[in-house]
């Protein structure tokens, strides 16, 4: 192992290449700061690992609540000198509190189709096309919980990820929910449909009007981007876009809030029906 020798060098490398991927495993774990945005997650009972708090910082409610229920959900709680935090946070904006947030672990999308049709109701899923706020994902993966959804499916690239600010959103559905990710959206979609399930998009340029779905059968609703709607080859996927028919001046609805309205819809027409 002399410097410069061929072993020494491959070793070198091999260290390296070593410490390269454990700050890619660590980047992947997400630190929360800051005392209202900690609090909130431990609320909403956001799976963390631990929960940190500065060395001398000063006392609140916020901070006795987020210790209190840290301590019940068997988080770890750890003193840190504050510089710990100030390297990891903008201007010292963390308040002297950070949450450590384990990357969200999900499903495989033929998972969810087998718990969705091994049901005694019919199938509800929901794919997400390019959805990229992680406010928008929680919001929808609430909504799919609450009106009797089997998961929710997103694109493994260009979509929001569940984050600490998607399980925020969601308020603890994200742990009764599954959630997948699908390396091709495209081919999940077909896969899905060839199992029986009725592709409806969801579209403000949609051309049949939620007054004509007819939800009572085993569906997937294919909720598109905030701006963009759904893109070329998901809608080509769709056997027919949804639109939601706007009484007032507003041209569209955000994307959760129109996921919800169908979703409830659906729901209204399966209770009708059974």
């Amino acid at each position: 192992m002399r410097p410069g020798h061929p072993a020494a060098k491959r070793a070198a490398a091999a260290a390296k290449a070593a410490q390269r991927k454990q700050t890619r495993k660590t980047d992947e774990t997400e630190i929360v700061l800051g005392r209202n945005p900690v609090l909130e997650c431990l609320r909403a009972g956001v799976p963390a690992t631990a929960l940190y708090v500065a060395l001398g910082t000063e006392n609140d409610e916020r901070l006795t609540e987020s210790v209190r229920i840290a301590a019940d959900a068997g988080i770890s709680i750890l003193e840190v000198p504050r510089h710990d935090l100030d390297r990891i946070s903008a201007n010292g904006l963390h308040q002297g509190l950070a949450l450590q947030v384990p990357p969200y672990s999900y499903a495989h999308p033929d998972d969810l189709l087998e718990a969705a049709t091994n049901d005694t109701t019919p199938a509800l899923l929901v794919a997400l096309d390019n959805i990229s706020d992680p406010r928008n994902l929680g919001a929808i993966v609430r909504s799919t919980a609450a009106f009797g959804g089997h998961g929710v499916v997103i694109p493994q690239r260009r979509s929001a990820a569940v984050t600490a600010v998607a399980w925020r959103t969601s308020a603890g559905a994200a742990a009764r929910l599954p959630v997948a990710r699908a390396t091709n959206l495209n081919r999940t979609l077909k896969q899905w449909a060839d199992a029986g399930l009725l592709v409806i998009g969801l579209d403000a340029g949609g051309d049949t009007s939620i007054d004509e779905l007819d939800g009572t059968g085993p569906v997937v609703v294919v909720v598109g981007s905030e701006g963009k709607g759904l893109s070329r080859l998901v809608r080509e996927h769709c056997d027919f876009v949804v639109s939601i028919p706007m009484a007032g001046p507003t041209e569209s609805l955000n994307a959760s809030v129109a996921a919800g309205v169908v979703l409830a819809e659906i729901a209204r027409q399966r209770r009708l029906n059974g």
